[in-house]
């Protein structure tokens, strides 16, 4: 049960918490989908409202992907923007999509 406090994110990739606030923790066993930037999340969503992985990203770089606009064609990534709920950041994915990509083409 979610209850009304301030929740805060835990960004360190080796930490098993995802959301935390007061006497609350949220670990990884505890959320429906792996939260991409824990080191061990499979599949590795970066657009969770378009299901859009890290491989996905990765497969579209080697097809030809040279801009965010051509990984969001090849993808479908952002199509379905809901980041706000779906994004366990709670924001719009298309700088991590941007440094996914660019971390493939070698920028």
């Amino acid at each position: 049960m979610v209850r009304n406090l301030d929740y805060f994110i835990c960004l360190n990739e080796e930490c098993d918490a995802i959301y935390y606030a007061d006497d609350l923790v949220y670990k990884k066993e505890n959320v429906k989908v792996p939260v991409w930037f824990k080191r061990d999340a499979n599949p590795k969503i970066i657009c969770y409202c378009s299901m859009v992985t890290e491989n996905d990203i990765k497969r579209a770089v080697e097809n030809g992907a040279k801009s965010l606009k051509d990984v969001i064609i090849i993808t479908g990534a952002m199509k379905n923007c809901n980041c706000e709920i779906n994004n366990p950041k709670g924001k719009c994915c298309s700088n991590e999509i941007k440094k996914v990509m660019e971390r493939y083409l070698g920028i």
